[in-house]
């Protein structure tokens, strides 16, 4: 069960970091537009606002990858960032796209789902 959460964990952070590159450097060009869905007249203007929000997902994806490395505290540490991974993907599911829900939000839950079984809550004997 570990190295499925271990590698699950790996592709969350990952996808946090693919999200920091593209609202810090890709906002306003052809691939951050297409993602985003958005004008580059739009981009733009909301550029500073985005790269400073992508911070956020480069501070998730930190806590996952140092989640990986600190032993028994770092189960602490991953479950933390993955309930404020499901939070913010629940947020934006309702504030920005429904496709939030699977891109952010299923993944994050099926890490917990992981955890919570390998921690054996309904072992009998």
């Amino acid at each position: 069960m570990k190295p499925l959460l271990n590698i699950l964990t790996v592709i969350i952070a990952l996808f946090h970091v693919y999200i920091l590159i593209l609202e810090i450097f890709l906002w306003d060009k052809p691939r951050g537009l297409k993602v985003f869905n958005q004008t580059l007249d739009k981009a733009i203007t909301s550029k500073g606002l985005a790269a400073n929000q992508s911070l956020y997902n480069g501070f998730l994806a930190a806590g996952l990858f140092l989640s990986l490395f600190l032993g028994s505290a770092g189960m602490s540490i991953k479950v933390y960032v993955l309930v404020c991974i499901l939070i913010a993907g629940l947020y934006g599911c309702v504030t920005v796209s429904h496709r939030v829900i699977f891109i952010q939000t299923v993944p994050a839950a099926v890490a917990l789902i992981l955890i919570w079984v390998s921690q054996n809550p309904f072992q009998i004997g």
